[in-house]
């Protein structure tokens, strides 16, 4: 049985455990080796109900909420997402240092080719009121030997139901640089054996960006379109942080002439 924390008994529990682990912590140098390890072990237990409590709370408590899908879509749009990774609690919060083809959830995956480790991806959380999406992901590279750096995001199969010729994918995203630095967004969309691809480097007068992928110059083949993944590919990396607070993906047939 759950007793409210606000009410009398949950304060009361609560504050039986907090002094119970109090003097735990105080008698810790005085008790024997096998009571210490036992006491270990459930501290430890009840530390990982405690993060995954954290975890679900911060995701509750993020402003705007998590899970949100909302963001400006053209006029006709039929087919928009979000990836997970902006709309979501990665419970590990990053990767530190970020080896080449480590993952973030199942749809975003970093490559480069630096050989010392000063890589790294965090999941940041979005505060500010003008902010749409929940949470936002941070590039960070600090001395960079390689030569190239990109990031992965799988895009989802329903992206490619009903694909055609005639549709402009749009990319719109939220993305603050520490130091100026180019970013090249590459579309690709497989259809049967081959893929197209797409090149348009990303504007970068302001934060807030957006590119159109026309898909009516390309070599699709629209009954066998059935994957399409976006490569960001990040130039001059070393000593700079790229926080993308906000990325979205919207399809819609192009305007009628």
């Amino acid at each position: 049985m759950l007793f409210s924390p606000h009410g009398m008994i949950g304060r009361f529990l609560h504050r039986r455990v907090v002094a119970r682990w109090k003097a735990t912590t105080q008698q810790a140098g005085d008790v024997d080796l096998a009571a210490l390890e036992a006491q270990s072990q459930m501290a430890q237990k009840l530390m990982r109900h405690v993060n995954d409590f954290r975890v679900e709370a911060e995701s509750r408590l993020a402003l705007p909420r998590p899970g949100s899908t909302t963001f400006p879509r053209p006029s006709g749009t039929d087919w928009s997402w979000r990836p997970k990774i902006w709309r979501s609690a990665f419970a590990a919060g990053g990767l530190a240092p970020a080896m080449p083809k480590d993952s973030m959830t199942n749809e975003v995956v970093i490559f480069h080719d630096c050989k010392s480790a000063e890589v790294s991806l965090r999941q940041t959380r979005n505060m500010r009121e003008i902010d749409l999406s929940p949470y936002g992901l941070s590039i960070e590279a600090f001395h960079f030997d390689g030569s190239y750096l990109s990031i992965v995001i799988e895009i989802p199969p329903s992206s490619c139901e009903g694909l055609r010729k005639k549709h402009l994918i749009r990319l719109a995203a939220m993305i603050e640089r520490e130091r100026p630095s180019k970013i090249f967004a590459r579309l690709n969309v497989k259809h049967g054996p081959n893929t197209e691809q797409i090149l348009l480097t990303l504007p970068d007068a302001a934060a807030e960006t957006m590119v159109e992928f026309d898909l009516a110059y390309s070599q699709l083949n629209e009954q066998r379109a059935e994957r399409m993944w976006l490569d960001l590919m990040i130039e001059s990396p070393a000593m700079n942080k790229i926080t993308i607070r906000d990325l979205n993906f919207s399809r819609y047939p192009r305007a009628e002439i």
